[in-house]
């Protein structure tokens, strides 16, 4: 369910907005998306385990106000970023 620590290290490369960068709202929202996906794909498979889907309510949470954060801030930079991991908004 959670991601390696190699795959989270690619994302932060990925994401990054200048070099050495981890706490932008770019990497936060790509890191909290992948564990989204991850956290999904388990409840397809385990649909009673209501713990974890709260923990996706959480993360769905989180991910939200950063996105909104990032728009109030700076459009271009919020359009891009919904663009590259496919969000739907």
């Amino acid at each position: 369910m959670s991601i390696t620590a190699e795959r989270r290290q690619a994302l932060i490369l990925d994401y990054a907005t200048k070099p050495g960068d981890t706490g932008s709202p770019e990497v936060q929202v790509a890191i909290l998306s992948e564990r989204i996906s991850n956290l999904t794909e388990h409840l397809k498979t385990h649909a009673k385990d209501f713990h974890s889907r709260r923990g996706l309510l959480v993360l769905v949470g989180q991910r939200r106000g950063l996105l909104d954060y990032l728009k109030r801030k700076s459009q271009t930079r919020y359009t891009t970023l919904i663009g590259r991991l496919n969000l739907r908004r």
